[in-house]
């Protein structure tokens, strides 16, 4: 059973930093490609970042040089590091990743940042 699990999210003020990790069971995650999407109130779901297996790595425009995003496969746990932050990444942010050609999500956590 493959379980994603997200953490991390929280209040912060505009410039300040956080960071997301997101805990994944189930898989062999040295394999997976992992991803951090976001929805904000009234938006459609976006993705913010992906890394592949070798841990190349990839970032929407709005994010780039601002946002991080690493793999720890000893822990099977994949990160996103947010610096910067501005009031417009408000959303709640999605791990996911593709397994057997099944989409998986976690159920999110949610950054709120103020200005």
């Amino acid at each position: 059973q493959v379980q994603l699990v997200e953490s991390g999210g929280g209040l912060v003020q505009a410039g300040g930093s956080l960071r997301l990790s997101c805990a994944a069971s189930g898989i062999f995650f040295r394999l997976n490609a992992m991803r951090w999407y976001r929805q904000a109130p009234g938006k459609q779901r976006e993705l913010v970042a992906a890394i592949t297996s070798v841990s190349s790595t990839n970032y929407a425009d709005s994010v780039k040089g601002r946002f991080t995003i690493s793999r720890d496969n000893a822990k099977n746990t994949v990160y996103l590091q947010m610096n910067r932050l501005k009031p417009e990444d408000t959303a709640t942010y999605y791990c996911n990743t593709e397994n057997y050609g099944t989409n998986y999500w976690g159920k999110g956590t949610l950054v709120t940042v103020s200005s």
